[in-house]
């Protein structure tokens, strides 16, 4: 009687932590195709912010990476949100957060709770936050809600007026 307690006890243990610890959350960002004379690529960052808009987690910084032409980590100040919500405390490139700009076009960033930028997140009302600033362009911040980890499948959708299209958060328990 006292192993079946045990194990029960262990099973429900394995079971509630195979929940919290499968959570995924998937973004979904959408670059714009503009027509202007001068297009650059947009300088893009994602980060997870609590409800008193403190930084949570850094989960992507896209930025000129191509140092032969110049140091692109100069124009990162221009993502202005991002950069006083803790983009200023960097030490870029940061692993699995930092990359390249992306063209236009549809681009998916999914995580799991294990990886290393969601695995500290406890429970709770978050905002993921997508900015994007464009070099002879503008600059554009959209605010999602979710919960983590959350009960239940959630989505949250937005959609950008000049420098973002539609941005859609997913998070799966």
């Amino acid at each position: 009687m006292r192993v079946l307690t045990k194990l029960a006890g262990a099973a429900l243990l394995l079971g509630s932590s195979a929940a919290a610890f499968g959570a995924e959350l998937s973004i979904k960002v959408e670059i714009p195709r503009l027509d202007v004379a001068e297009y650059h690529r947009p300088y893009l960052a994602v980060w997870v912010e609590n409800q008193d808009q403190s930084t949570a987690a850094q989960l992507a910084v896209w930025y000129q990476t191509d140092t032969k032409k110049e140091d692109g980590t100069q124009w990162l100040k221009d993502l202005r949100q991002w950069w006083r919500r803790g983009g200023r405390e960097l030490q870029t490139p940061v692993d699995g957060v930092t990359g390249a700009t992306r063209p236009a076009g549809e681009h998916v960033l999914n995580f799991k709770s294990s990886d290393k930028q969601l695995a500290q997140l406890a429970p709770g009302k978050y905002n993921v936050v997508v900015e994007a600033a464009r070099e002879v362009g503008g600059r554009e911040l959209l605010r999602l809600p979710f919960e983590w980890p959350g009960t239940q499948k959630q989505q949250a959708t937005a959609k950008g007026k000049s420098e973002l299209g539609a941005v859609a958060v997913n998070v799966t328990p």
